[in-house]
C-alpha cells in the first residue's frame, strides 16, 4: 500500500489535529491542483484541490485532502455504510490514549472495549485485544487498537 487518501473540510486544521492528537507529521509532500485531468481521473467534475502526505507508522502515507471545488458536503457516514471505512492505529497503551484524548476534548464514541469471548461477541484470534473509536474534527471515525501483551 502507498497511501490512504482522506477528504477533509479544512486542510490546516486537520493537519495540525493529526499531528498534535495523534503524533503523525506532515513530511514536508504537498499538492494542489485545478486541471480537468485530474478532475476526470478522481471523478469530480471541476476539481481544484490541495493536499498534504503525513507518514503513519513504518510505511503508510496518509494523504489529506481539501476540495475547493466543488465544495464538499459534510461527513455524515456511519461505520455500518458501505463503502465508508476507518484507519485503525496500533497504539502500546490505550487506556493511557483514552486518558489523553478525553482530557484533549477529542470525540470518543465510548469507553475502550477488551474483545472476549461471549454476550454476543467471537473475538477468536483477537481475544484480548483493546479497542477504541474516536472521531476527527470532521467526524470521520478513527479507530485504536492494543494488541493483548
Amino acid at each position: 500500500m502507498h497511501h490512504i487518501g482522506v477528504p477533509v473540510s479544512d486542510l490546516a486544521r486537520s493537519v495540525r489535529w493529526y499531528e498534535d492528537v495523534l503524533g503523525i507529521a506532515p513530511n514536508g509532500v504537498t499538492i494542489s491542483a485545478t486541471n480537468p485531468a485530474i478532475g476526470a481521473v478522481v471523478e469530480v467534475e471541476n476539481a481544484s484541490m490541495r493536499a498534504s502526505f503525513a507518514l503513519a507508522g513504518d510505511n503508510v502515507l496518509l494523504e489529506l485532502i481539501q476540495y475547493d471545488s466543488p465544495r464538499p458536503r459534510p461527513f455524515t457516514g456511519r461505520n455500518s455504510d458501505v463503502g465508508v471505512m476507518h484507519l485503525c492505529f496500533e497504539v502500546d497503551d490505550l487506556d493511557s490514549a483514552h486518558r489523553d484524548l478525553v482530557r484533549r476534548g477529542v470525540h470518543v464514541n465510548a469507553d475502550p472495549v477488551v474483545l472476549q469471548d461471549g454476550d454476543g461477541v467471537e473475538a477468536g484470534a483477537l481475544a484480548g485485544t483493546k479497542i477504541l473509536y474516536l472521531r476527527d474534527p470532521d467526524g470521520i471515525q478513527l479507530e485504536l487498537f492494543e494488541l493483548p501483551s
